[in-house]
C-alpha cells in the first residue's frame, strides 16, 4: 500500500501536507506539524512520525556488516604478517648442517626411531618459510574475498537525524537534488543575522 500518496488520512486537523517525497517502497512527507517516514522495506516499524521541532537535519550515509569488516581486517593482518615471516625466516642453511647418522651406537641403545623423527621435524622445519608463505596467502585471498562482501552489502541510506531518540534510515535515492529537496522541506531556512537587530536610538542621542 503506498501510504505516501494516503498521508492525508493520517493528518491532523488544521495540518497541511507541504511535501512529499516517493524513495522506492517508502518515503518522507513533511506537513506543517510533523514529518511522516515511512519505512517498509527497513527493519522495525514501517512508519514513524517525528514532531517538526525534534527534526534536526537529513543526511546521506553508507551502511554494511561490520562482522564482515572486522574479520576481513583481521585476515588481511593474519595473511601479511605470515607472508613477512615466511620471507624473513630461512631455516634451511640451519637444518642443513644438522646430521643426525642412527649407524653405530645409536643403533645399539635402540633410538633409531627417535632419530627418525627428529629428521621429519628438521625436514619440516626446512620447509617453515615456504608454508609461512603459503597459509599467509591463503589468508590474503580470505581477505579479499570478506572485504569484497562487505563492499557488495553497503547500502547508502537516508537517515532523518531525530533530538532524543534514534535516527529513522530509509534507502537513499540516487539524485542528490531529491535529498536537498526534503532536507529543504524538513528544516526551516535559518532567519537572516540581522533580522533582529533594529536601529534603536543611543541612549544620548535626542528623540527626533
Amino acid at each position: 500500500m503506498d501510504w505516501v500518496a494516503r498521508a492525508e488520512s493520517l493528518l491532523y486537523d488544521g495540518e497541511v501536507i507541504e511535501a512529499d517525497v516517493r524513495l522506492d517502497r517508502g518515503g518522507v512527507v513533511v506537513t506543517s506539524h510533523r514529518i511522516l517516514v515511512f519505512t517498509p522495506d527497513r527493519e522495525g516499524s514501517n512508519y514513524r512520525q517525528v514532531d517538526r521541532p525534534n527534526v534536526e537535519g537529513v543526511d546521506v550515509t553508507t551502511s554494511g556488516d561490520w562482522s564482515f569488516l572486522e574479520l576481513g581486517v583481521k585476515a588481511l593482518v593474519v595473511g601479511v604478517v605470515l607472508v613477512a615471516a615466511g620471507m624473513t625466516v630461512s631455516l634451511d642453511s640451519l637444518v642443513s648442517n644438522v646430521s643426525l647418522d642412527s649407524g653405530g651406537a645409536a643403533s645399539a641403545v635402540g633410538i633409531g626411531g627417535m632419530l627418525g623423527m627428529l629428521r621429519t621435524m628438521l625436514s619440516l622445519m626446512a620447509q617453515l618459510d615456504d608454508l609461512l608463505r603459503l597459509f599467509g596467502g591463503l589468508a590474503l585471498a580470505f581477505a579479499a574475498v570478506v572485504l569484497g562482501v562487505y563492499l557488495w552489502s553497503r547500502d547508502r541510506l537516508l537517515v532523518v537525524r531525530v533530538a532524543g531518540d534514534d535516527d529513522i534510515e530509509l534507502a537513499a535515492p540516487e539524485d542528490e537534488s531529491i535529498v536537498e529537496r526534503i532536507e529543504a522541506a524538513i528544516v526551516p531556512e535559518a532567519a537572516p543575522a540581522d533580522a533582529g537587530n533594529v536601529d534603536r536610538p543611543a541612549p544620548d542621542d535626542p528623540l527626533p
